[in-house]
């Protein structure tokens, strides 16, 4: 264990002294707030409402409260309150050497609840509109991995608590896209308007 957590801060390190540069310092503070994102989720409610039925749609809107639901009460209220690890810019052995380049936050780091959220959100959506979407459904995991690897670049997360935010929140998108995969045939009485995990 102690390779692994010397391993991590080196990482963390690598990221948040070795990317530094103006362009990411301007970027990143704005890319990972969760209100930048708000045009975007916008455009795929419209997209799902032009190109859908109304059923799916509904079910669309469902699912993607029950994967924001379930990501953020498992990350926030379950894992960090057990696991209790200490943020970067809050670890006593390593915060007089972190750059820290949003505000620190009161919470707990283990898992992100930034990568967990957006990585379920990714998944959810990527699995709900996979033909919908077409070849632009890969960049939903990485638009997921760029808001993550922005938490380590402001200092407010370790690399190893965006590798658990990332496989949690995966897992849950995943989950909830089959889950209602059922619920939602049910829905719409016709196979071509499911959700299509």
């Amino acid at each position: 264990m102690e390779q692994i957590f010397q391993f991590d801060q080196s990482a963390f390190f690598a990221i948040n002294h070795g990317w530094q540069n103006d362009f990411f310092d301007w970027l990143m503070p704005w890319w990972r707030e969760k209100t930048t994102w708000i045009p975007l989720y916008v455009l795929l409610l419209a997209l799902v409402w032009f190109r859908k039925s109304r059923r799916f749609f509904l079910c669309f809107v469902i699912g993607i409260g029950l994967t924001v639901g379930i990501s953020d009460t498992v990350s926030s209220k379950v894992i960090k309150p057990s696991v209790e690890r200490l943020r970067p810019c809050r670890t006593p052995d390593v915060q007089d050497r972190v750059t820290v380049r949003v505000n620190c936050g009161p919470g707990y780091s283990f898992p992100s609840s930034h990568a967990t959220n957006h990585f379920a959100i990714g998944v959810f959506v990527m699995l709900a509109l996979w033909s919908l979407l077409g070849p632009w459904r890969w960049l939903l995991p990485l638009w997921a991995g760029s808001i993550s690897v922005g938490q380590v670049y402001v200092g407010v997360h370790f690399p190893i608590d965006i590798t658990a935010g990332m496989l949690i929140g995966s897992a849950i998108g995943a989950g909830v896209a089959f889950g209602l995969k059922n619920v939602c045939k049910q829905m719409s009485g016709s196979v071509s308007e499911n959700i299509e995990a």
